[in-house]
């Protein structure tokens, strides 16, 4: 109930209250995309600062290997799953957004758990950033495979002599290294990187200089991003009108199978539960904004309004009013 009465959690609501009532009520995209990295810096910033106060350990490396394994299972056995329902390349491109994770329930996770007073490590930004790339990269390798197959498949010409390839215009091939280079060269991730470099370099000194701007700002930069995607989610709800049922429960369960996976990982690894907590809600999320936006130029034969409508109009929603109390609760009642 705690988490009903966070304030960026109902302006998040009044987003979604706004949209359905097809208000005028906007932020203006360039404000949006201000508030965005104004939250991955103040979080970049964060991580260093803790990191320079902790120093690297052996947890920390097991918590960015659990994270990258994470980050390539659940892309590959999502698309097992899902080319039972759907065409092989939205399948692809579902993987990819469910295999990768969102910055801002992330954020608004850390928000959560320095509510409650919940210790985690700052390390965990940098594993927030690992994972968005792999099942990028995945599905990349996948959509090149089934063209290739489908060049390799005999079809039947007018005149009844067999060719290779379907009638449609050719797709070429995306090459791996333009997506290795996006991915690592994009603005966000060079920023939340930067600023964790940032934080670590000055320490105890530049968390105090900095506390104005990483502390006394946050949660009202976050309420306002929040409201913003409360609009953009109830604008994306009827994407999914005449979808499969099966879409509509696989973005609702496939994070909770998700989170229980990385709670295994957690377990059997001796993570601590506020580093669990996050693992947990990184691996329920779903991109919705690096994914599709490298999706749309890469996974052409896709249909964008299937995997951006799961992610946005589904499962962020979820993830931030129930999923992110719920993950931390589980995780810190197994594992203390």
């Amino acid at each position: 109930m705690q988490n009903f009465l966070d304030p960026a959690i109902l302006f998040f609501a009044v987003g979604v209250l706004a949209g359905c009532l097809k208000s005028n009520l906007e932020i203006p995209q360039p404000i949006s995309r201000f508030l965005s990295l104004y939250l991955l810096m103040a979080l970049g910033l964060k991580g260093g600062f803790a990191l320079a106060k902790s120093g690297l350990t052996s947890e920390i490396a097991v918590s960015l290997g659990c994270a990258i394994l994470l980050a390539v299972v659940i892309p590959l056995a999502g698309y097992q799953f899902l080319k039972r329902i759907l065409p092989s390349f939205d399948a692809a491109a579902v993987a990819a957004t469910y295999g990768s994770v969102s910055a801002v329930t992330f954020i608004t996770a850390t928000q959560y758990l320095d509510g409650q007073q919940l210790a985690y490590g700052g390390h965990m930004a940098a594993a927030m950033a690992l994972m968005e790339s792999p099942a990028i990269i995945i599905a990349v390798l996948l959509a090149n495979s089934l063209r290739q197959s489908a060049r390799a498949q005999p079809v039947l010409s007018a005149g009844g002599t067999a060719v290779l390839g379907g009638t449609g215009g050719p797709v070429e091939p995306t090459r791996i290294g333009k997506i290795l280079h996006e991915s690592f060269t994009d603005g966000t991730q060079l920023l939340l990187i930067g600023a964790m470099l940032v934080g670590l370099l000055t320490g105890d000194a530049g968390k105090a200089a900095m506390a104005p701007f990483t502390i006394d700002l946050f949660k009202g930069m976050l309420a306002f991003f929040l409201l913003d995607m409360g609009l953009l989610t109830a604008r994306n709800l009827g994407q999914l009108r005449g979808r499969s049922p099966w879409l509509i429960l696989y973005a609702v369960l496939a994070p909770v199978a998700h989170a229980a996976f990385a709670l295994g990982l957690s377990i059997v690894c001796g993570i601590a539960a506020g580093n669990a907590a996050l693992l947990m809600v990184l691996a329920a999320s779903a991109s919705y904004i690096a994914v599709p936006a490298v999706v749309r130029y890469s996974i052409p034969e896709a249909n964008p309004s299937v995997y951006f409508g799961m992610s946005l109009g589904v499962t962020f929603p979820l993830n931030i009013v129930i999923g992110i109390p719920a993950y931390t609760a589980i995780a810190h009642s197994v594992l203390g």
